[in-house]
């Protein structure tokens, strides 16, 4: 499999093999090649339906039946490749040569690479495309780059500052504790503060300690698991108890969610309806509902209980076996990698849930969890001692 951008003949193109055929998508006018023309290109595939957008002008290739998932365990090349042989021939027109000219701001499946000196695993004969101090991105928010004798100065739009225009005129002169996040609010020209997990109060000054966790909307809990190593992740489990009043939610993730390679098993509400999800590899989720059930919504306390014996999963609410169902009778994937990270309640501010989980959860929770076990551990997990924000006692009414 393969998935591979290259220019020919002027033209930029598109072309990739899930395993069964070549695509070949090509945009409809030329690159400019006068050494000084921004072109904004972008291109991908959902399923086996692709797509390649030079300047806007987009050219769509419709998906016809045939494999949909891009196996791929390489890495990730820009430019050029380390050896040339390396290139499925089918991957480009002519005889492969790496790419001379300018690139910036990549961004792969929402997320940016950095391209810097240092952050790459590799590569060679790169240089500084700008030839200044200021390059693309010195300047956040708009602002405009001044190359100085010192160095850069940065002019800022009106509702930012700092030496980047990376802070918020609204919070320049917060008040939020060390911890916390300062969110501005045009508006009202002021701010909000985000406590980090064990912090609560307007400016997140004040200690607190919890056995519920009370998740308000955009708060989160990033757990990573001490223990797994020495997991077993052919026979995972997880349990809680969980209230809410919402009909939709993600209450749990177990797995990484930085990319669509990693497992996962999440837990959550839909539709007023406990949901769970499992993916053990193929990229194909496979989300488990039982209709019959309405009451997770009811602002009890609801226990669940998710078994994953390798494709054989069982879902437990409130003790009785709801779901029984083999997702995979191939054997093809067995083990639930999930990396040793938990999220409970949504992920870290600013991804939202229905991006990160691709449509399968709607909302971040709004309730309370507790008595959170994994595998067969004797003792419930410390959600206190873990990564996150906005999450506060349960126990009280703040």
């Amino acid at each position: 499999d393969f998935l591979c951008i290259s220019l020919v003949n002027g033209f930029t193109q598109l072309r990739y093999n899930l395993g069964d055929k070549t695509v070949i998508l090509q945009a409809l006018q030329k690159v400019r090649a006068n050494g000084n023309t921004w072109h904004l290109l972008k291109a991908g595939r959902a399923g086996n339906e692709g797509y390649l957008d030079l300047d806007g002008i987009n050219v769509t290739q419709k998906a016809s039946p045939g494999m949909n998932v891009l196996d791929t365990h390489t890495d990730f090349f820009v430019g050029g490749v380390s050896s040339l042989n390396l290139v499925n021939s089918m991957a480009i027109e002519n005889e492969p040569i790496g790419f001379t000219g300018c690139i910036r701001e990549i961004v792969i499946n929402n997320r940016e690479l950095k391209l810097t000196a240092t952050d790459p695993k590799g590569g060679a004969n790169v240089g500084d495309c700008d030839g200044t101090v200021c390059g693309y991105s010195v300047c956040k928010n708009s602002g405009t780059c001044q190359v100085e004798t010192s160095g850069f100065s940065c002019s800022c739009p009106q509702e930012w500052t700092g030496t980047t225009c990376e802070e918020s005129v609204h919070c320049s002169q917060n008040m939020c504790g060390p911890q916390a996040l300062c969110i501005p609010q045009p508006s009202s020209f002021s701010y909000t503060c985000v406590c980090a997990l064990g912090w609560s109060g307007k400016y997140c000054d004040s200690k607190i300690k919890f056995y519920i966790a009370k998740f308000v909307g955009n708060s989160y809990i990033k757990y990573t698991d001490s223990y797994y190593g020495k997991r077993d992740l052919q026979y995972s489990r997880i349990s809680l108890n969980f209230t809410t009043n919402q009909t939709e939610g993600l209450i749990a993730w177990m797995g990484k969610s930085e990319d669509e390679d990693n497992d996962f098993l999440a837990i959550g509400i839909a539709n007023g309806t406990l949901k769970v999800v499992v993916n053990l590899g193929e990229r194909i989720s496979v989300p488990l509902m039982n209709r019959k059930y309405f009451t997770c919504c009811d602002e009890r306390w609801h226990f669940v209980t998710v078994v994953q014996n390798q494709t054989c999963i069982k879902v437990y609410l409130d003790e009785e076996l709801i779901l029984f169902e083999d997702i995979d009778p191939q054997r093809k994937y067995t083990a639930l990698n999930y990396g040793g990270i938990c999220y409970f309640g949504g992920f870290e501010i600013r991804r939202k849930v229905s991006v990160v989980t691709r449509g399968l959860f709607q909302k971040e929770f709004v309730g309370k969890i507790k008595d959170v076990v994994l595998f067969q551990d004797s003792k419930k997990i410390q959600l206190m001692d873990a990564e996150g924000y906005n999450v506060y006692d349960g126990n009280s009414g703040n």
